[in-house]
C-alpha cells in the first residue's frame, strides 16, 4: 500500500498522521481518487499538529 503515489501531491503533515493511524490510513487508501483530493485539500485549513491528527482519527471512523 502506498499512499504517497496518488495524483495530487500528499502533505507532510497529513502523511505522518496517516502513519500514526493505521484505520485512517486504510481508509484513506481505500478512497477514490477524488475523495483523496478532497481530504487533501480540507488539510490546507489545518494549522497544527494536533488538529491535523483529530482530523486523521475522523477518516477512521467515517470508513
Amino acid at each position: 500500500m502506498n499512499i504517497f503515489s496518488q495524483p495530487t501531491e500528499m502533505p507532510m503533515g497529513l502523511g505522518m498522521a496517516l502513519m500514526k493511524n493505521p484505520n485512517a490510513m486504510n481508509s484513506f487508501s481505500a478512497m477514490t481518487n477524488e475523495q483523496k483530493r478532497a481530504v487533501i485539500e480540507r488539510t490546507h485549513s489545518i494549522n497544527s499538529k494536533e488538529e491535523m491528527e483529530a482530523y486523521v482519527r475522523t477518516l477512521s471512523i467515517e470508513s
